[in-house]
């Protein structure tokens, strides 16, 4: 999956060879450029390199908007990843082909997709965080692999479009700091934490381009370090790919990291590394540090071929009536199929958090009026996550429930209540509290829809309200939101609080005021009407945290510091608010006849399980394990099957975890299988007291030894 056939790679690398034979210095230093210009009398069209795909079409107009990165983790669902990826390459095959048609190679127009983003979300203050799969290597890995082959597809001969897995590599804020930030990491965490994801990517889906990131690593610039691009990426996991630089990051290794004096001496350690591409135009240089005996030109040689390989396993070069995919129509973007697909995405990656004495599903014909309150309630920003697409109808949480609920005669009323991060609107503080106040009153219920959106918590450039670049302070919401939500609980009416986000967010206090929580996520533009439908019960919630939600800020190590010690469910020693792995569900399962049988490579996990409630939905099997052993990590997530069940269903399951999910990294990195018993969970959530206490339910337990 995911790649060209042997065969047709060895053609193409061979067919590239022979171009560059006959190119001039100058035009293969120009062919390194994102904005790759055309070369006619080689037959080389124009190209640019830079597209982006994190959960839909982006930046291009209209596209299928999913929910972002960290919402399709939450669903836990490799199948559905794969799906998604699908129609995103098959978007992006339209769109390209309507482009080509008249002649446009501009930005954003290219079969080149700089995603997915499996940096491991090791710290929910990092603003980028939404662009993630979560703080777990494994569940990343298994998404990453999953969108990649989906995206790339399973043609012999031409990739239907080329997935890029960045931003390689341990990087993960602080954003103000990342063009010139040294992250300092040890060889255990580096390959035991911050490399697996990457690695999946690169030898299981054999995704086509990685893209290094903005920091030094361990003193080294990642766009130009021989430890991550020659050693490891291309030496230890045979990657033959290309490797382009974050935007602009060649120009930050002078002008920030200091690590060169000039132009010319960045150009030289980015492409003596095997950095072929420059998201920037730093690479006009080129030509001066070959002309000046620094670069030898043949590693521009070396770059070019892996470019034009690249485009040719795109069928850029061949008649188009070969290429499959050259005949996708642009009538596919956003149709019925898509939107079918977004919206079982939007339902399947909400996470229901709390639902005392079984509030939820709300019977609609026992209630008249509800009160929808919050400045996420009609936000369409909080439904978008960052590099996103447009969507052809967006329906919000708001619209949504009235929708659902006004077209059989029922009432919503509807107020901002406050606003996202400001302590007033026009006039001052708490100014539109005395309209939550009457609404309250009014209603029978209230909906109170607050959080975060994708201009707060982002990249370094698209927020900075806080002065954090993207980045946040603290775990709590900005503003005068926990102020208002608190407030709510005075009225003596049931409260459903919807948090829109990308991360985890610190609620500890408002929980205890609240009746139902749900983790919405950014859902996409679908998403409001999917949170609609599950709080009326039209499916039950199956989606499940792919990050810790801490219990407060306080919880955390500094930003700072990247060792993974009390870092993520995997290394924490406190207790946290939401575990990883957890979410409820309307319905109920009950598992029977778990066995195991152990091989020489691995073991393999039998037993039943059964929808014992009155919903159909998925079970999430996770299978953590942990070495009973001093010093070593908590019980880690490595195995994970979703399974449909009707109402009364029962299914047997299968699931086996080869020998390597039981070893550890050692100091030098290395893995190695430890002398000692193991314990495999079946749990759901990280198997701690607090998932315990959530779920009522004690996790299945197996002792095994090698």
């Amino acid at each position: 999956m995911g790649n060209v056939s042997k065969k047709y790679e060895k053609e193409y690398i061979k067919r590239a060879t022979e171009l560059v034979k006959q190119m001039t210095l100058e035009e293969k230093a120009s062919q390194m450029l994102y904005e790759s210009p055309a070369i006619p009398r080689l037959g080389i069209k124009e190209y640019c390199w830079w597209n982006e795909a994190l959960h839909g079409v982006a930046r291009a107009g209209t596209a299928t908007v999913f929910p972002q990165s960290i919402a399709l983790a939450s669903t836990f669902d490799e199948d559905l990843l794969k799906r998604v990826g699908e129609v995103i390459a098959t978007e992006a095959r339209a769109k390209y082909n309507a482009s080509q048609r008249v002649g446009d190679a501009t930005i954003y127009k290219g079969l080149t997709f700089w995603s997915p983003n499996v940096n491991i979300f090791r710290d929910a203050r990092w603003g980028r965080g939404h662009e993630t799969y979560g703080e777990d290597p494994y569940l990343t890995s298994r998404l990453g692999v999953a969108f990649i082959n989906g995206l790339q597809g399973d043609d012999e001969r031409y990739l239907k479009a080329a997935g890029c897995a960045k931003h390689f590599a341990v990087h993960s804020g602080p954003e103000g700091l990342r063009h010139e930030f040294n992250a300092i990491v040890n060889q255990q965490d580096l390959y035991e934490t911050y490399l697996p994801a990457f690695e999946a990517c690169v030898k299981e889906a054999k995704v086509e381009g990685v893209m290094g990131a903005y920091n030094r690593t361990n003193g080294e610039v990642c766009c130009g370090s021989k430890t991550l691009l020659i050693d490891i990426l291309r030496g230890k996991w045979g990657f033959n790919g290309y490797v382009t630089s974050d935007c602009e990051a060649i120009r930050f290794f002078h002008e920030y990291h200091k690590i060169t004096n000039t132009p010319k001496e960045s150009v030289t350690l980015a492409v003596t590394n095997s950095c072929d591409l420059n998201c920037g135009r730093l690479y006009r240089h080129l030509v001066d540090a070959v002309n000046d005996r620094m670069l030898p030109e043949k590693f521009i040689d070396e770059s070019v071929i892996r470019l034009l390989t690249t485009r040719m396993k795109l069928g850029e070069f061949d008649c188009q009536d070969d290429v499959p995919f050259s005949k996708i129509p642009y009538s596919v973007v956003d149709c019925k199929e898509h939107k079918e697909l977004n919206y079982e995405a939007s339902k399947k990656c909400l996470v229901l958090l709390k639902n005392k004495n079984n509030l939820l599903p709300l019977d609609k014909k026992k209630y008249n009026t509800i009160g929808v309150i919050g400045p996420n309630a009609n936000n369409r920003v909080a439904l978008r996550g960052n590099y996103c697409g447009v969507a052809s109808r967006w329906v919000t949480v708001l619209e949504g429930i009235q929708d659902y609920f006004e077209n059989d005669g029922g009432r919503v009323l509807y107020s901002e209540g406050c606003h996202l991060y400001k302590d007033g609107f026009d006039t001052s503080k708490n100014d539109r509290f005395d309209e939550v106040n009457a609404i309250c009153e009014e209603s029978d219920i209230i909906v109170a829809c607050f959080g975060l959106d994708e201009l707060l918590e982002g990249e370094a450039g698209s927020s900075n309200y806080n002065g954090m670049d993207g980045d946040k302070t603290d775990l709590r919401l900005p503003g005068i939101q926990n102020e208002l939500i608190s407030s709510l609980s005075k009225y003596n009416k049931p409260v459903i609080l919807i948090l829109l986000t990308g991360s985890a967010i610190d609620i500890t206090k408002e929980a205890e005021g609240c009746d139902a929580i749900i983790q919405g996520w950014y859902g996409g533009s679908l998403g409001g009407k999917a949170i609609a439908e599950m709080i009326f019960g039209e499916f039950s919630p199956e989606g499940r945290l792919p990050v810790t939600f801490y219990a407060s800020t306080e919880q955390l190590p500094d930003f700072k510091d990247y060792s993974m010690k009390n870092r993520t469910y995997r290394y924490m020693s406190d207790s946290p608010l939401y575990p990883f792995g957890f979410g409820l569900s309307y319905t109920d399962f009950a598992l029977s006849c778990v066995n195991k049988s152990v091989f020489d490579h691995g073991v393999c996990i039998k037993g039943r399980v059964k929808n014992i409630g009155s919903y159909d939905s998925s079970y999430t099997l996770q299978t953590y394990i942990k070495a009973e052993l001093d010093g070593t990590p908590n019980a880690q997530l490595k195995g994970v099957k979703k399974i449909p069940l009707k109402s009364g269903e029962e299914k047997e399951f299968e699931l086996f975890l080869p020998k390597s999910s039981f070893m550890l990294c050692n100091e030098k990195g290395e893995k190695v299988l430890k002398d000692c018993e193991y314990t495999i969970y079946i749990s759901d959530g990280a198997p701690c007291e607090r998932t315990q206490a959530l779920t009522g339910k004690m996790p299945i337990s197996l002792k095994i030894q090698f």
